[in-house]
């Protein structure tokens, strides 16, 4: 371990840590960048794009919000995946899903 290090705190240890890891994460994000350029100017020799080639990505919509918590209308449910707890709760009182729905 060099010298330097040694005379360094626990602070200034961590602080040079975030440093170095950002300096890296920044280094690879310009290479991906540089071959991302190449594989397009390569693509455009074929007459395509890379979007063509590869396919372009897409995105999940998040899904709407179908049932909601009266109790506190921030608490949504789309009906897909488990039951929130507020909904499982109230079901088990008697209330019937049909009240929760989003009119």
């Amino acid at each position: 371990m060099p010298k330097e290090l040694e005379k360094l705190s626990l602070a200034e240890l961590k602080q040079l840590r975030k440093e170095v890891d950002t300096a890296i994460a920044s280094f690879n994000d310009r290479e991906k960048a540089k071959a991302r350029a190449a594989l397009e100017e390569k693509a455009k020799e074929f007459g395509f794009s890379l979007d063509e080639i590869f396919g372009k990505k897409t995105r999940r919509n998040k899904t709407a919000a179908k049932y909601r918590n009266p109790a506190n209308g921030a608490e949504t449910w789309s009906g897909r995946g488990r039951r929130p707890n507020w909904l499982e709760e109230a079901l088990k009182k008697g209330a019937q899903l049909e009240d929760f729905l989003i009119r």
